[in-house]
């Protein structure tokens, strides 16, 4: 068997996993996002009691909101990418890899788990010849 069928195999072997753990993120994601719809005041009232010895607490509520807002669309649209990414690339499409490091990188500001899942897409998915230092000639 040559090296190269090896790699193929190895690269199919992982894809397979990484498709799974995708899937599994995306999930966790989702539900992340409906959990942090239902705690939505909850939140709202505990950021809400530090904000009495502010001189304008109404500036920084209306942060807060946009933030909330922002993190929970952010969860949603990881989460949708990330169940896709699983299903292609468990079913072997040709689009698994570009929504795999689009989740990727999307993915990287949630830690530990996004960007370990990220890095490891990344390093996975992405083509070596953009990862090999130039060589010199001479």
């Amino acid at each position: 068997m040559s090296s190269n069928v090896v790699m193929a195999d190895n690269a199919s072997g992982h894809r397979g996993v990484l498709g799974l753990c995708w899937l599994v993120y995306g999930l966790m994601r989702m539900v992340m996002a409906a959990w942090l719809v239902f705690v939505n005041g909850t939140a709202t009232v505990m950021f809400g009691a530090l904000l009495n010895r502010v001189p304008d607490p109404f500036t920084l509520m209306s942060a807060f909101h946009f933030l909330y807002t922002a993190m929970v669309v952010l969860s949603v649209v990881c989460g949708a990418l990330g169940i896709l990414a699983g299903l292609a690339l468990l079913a072997g499409q040709r689009s698994g890899r570009r929504l795999a490091i689009l989740s990727g990188v999307l993915s990287l500001s949630n830690l530990p788990l996004g960007a370990t899942l990220g890095i490891w897409t990344l390093v996975e998915l992405l083509p070596m010849s953009a990862v090999q230092p130039a060589t010199e000639t001479g």
